[in-house]
């Protein structure tokens, strides 16, 4: 058998009524508890034409199953979340991230934790495919946000083997993971980017993945920069918290409107991480007995000796903090804590050229 035989997604005749093909989905458990648009040859082919790469070339293996995806694989999973075919190099380069050994697609995916898999768009991709970045951005009512970040969720699932109670271990999950999707705000932001600080130019289109353990929405009024700092830092502070035993990667999803508050009050980018990373030290004390004894074996070699009154930073360095702006009018912004043993990923994405391949 050849290898492209042996990655061709499987084929099998399907009942013609939508709702005996919803039931047969759901006893085969490949559906994620809500209908799906059944993968029709037709459909999977349409998805297809808009890959650089082709059909049966391998994208990645994505654990825990360590299943392999092809570049037909993740369009079925595409077309069973709904997704527009344009939509497919956005998930190809996804599915990339995740599986990055920085990414730790592993212990996400097998986790006790409610961490879910964070989609963000940024550069032109993001208008062309009109993904949400301003009111709502993370919640309902925008195809493309919905169905990409419901695609990612069904390829962990379908192609990562990691189905609820069995390889997902999660005690609770949490709604992202059905769908958990946005682009960045780069017009309403008064600073670079998110992928143009990770290295990408501005004209580029990249996504980046990060495991996100909830959101925690901020709402304060103040238009003093310094005050609001301390208030996100002070929200940021948990105890029951894998980032200050681990070491995390924490973001903040900043409303336009404080991220303009603190602007005019003088931070750039690395300043406002510089004085949320002082401000956000907890007292070792904060712990829980056996959460500190997991800290002094995560971090002891980072901090030294940890005693009850040891200040413990959220992130080994201010940079680890990562900040996006988007939102629409409002005094809010959103802390996302994140799984801990875990470092985002930023991939390009590889559009057609000229509808060529």
């Amino acid at each position: 058998m050849s290898d492209a035989a042996r990655e061709q997604a499987a084929t099998f005749e399907a009942p013609e009524d939508l709702d005996a093909i919803n039931r047969l989905y759901r006893e085969r458990r490949w559906s994620d508890g809500l209908p799906i648009v059944p993968p029709t040859a037709e459909r999977v082919e349409r998805m297809l034409r808009h890959a650089r790469c082709a059909r049966h070339d391998v994208v990645a293996r994505v654990a825990p199953g360590y299943g392999v995806a092809t570049a037909e694989r993740i369009a079925v999973n595409a077309v069973m979340a709904g997704c527009e075919p344009e939509y497919l190099p956005v998930l190809i380069a996804a599915t990339q991230a995740v599986a990055d050994p920085k990414f730790n697609l592993q212990g996400i995916q097998a986790t006790t934790n409610p961490v879910a898999v964070w989609v963000i768009i940024n550069g032109p991709v993001e208008k062309r495919l009109a993904v949400n970045a301003s009111f709502n951005c993370i919640g309902q009512g925008v195809w493309a946000n919905a169905t990409i970040g419901r695609a990612m969720r069904l390829i962990l699932q379908n192609i990562g083997g990691a189905l609820p109670g069995e390889m997902d271990r999660a005690t609770h999950g949490q709604p992202g993971k059905y769908s958990f999707c946005c682009a960045e705000n780069e017009e309403a932001s008064p600073w670079e980017p998110l992928h143009v600080e990770r290295g990408f130019a501005a004209e580029e289109s990249t996504v980046t993945v990060v495991g996100a353990e909830g959101t925690m929405n901020m709402n304060t009024h103040t238009k003093d920069a310094p005050e609001l700092v301390r208030v996100i830092a002070e929200t940021m502070i948990h105890p029951p918290s894998n980032e200050y035993v681990h070491g995390g990667e924490p973001w903040l999803l900043l409303g336009p409107e404080h991220a303009e508050v603190l602007k005019r009050g003088g931070y750039s980018k690395t300043q406002l991480k510089r004085a949320l990373w002082e401000r956000s030290r907890m007292p070792a004390g904060s712990f829980s007995t056996l959460e500190l004894q997991r800290a002094r074996d995560s971090r002891t070699r980072e901090l030294g000796e940890l005693g009850a009154e040891t200040l413990i930073p959220i992130s080994p360095r201010p940079e680890d903090i990562q900040i996006v702006v988007a939102g629409g009018p409002g005094t809010h912004s959103v802390y996302v804590p994140c799984f801990g043993n875990t470092r985002a990923v930023t991939r390009r994405v590889e559009e057609p050229v000229n509808g060529k391949r």
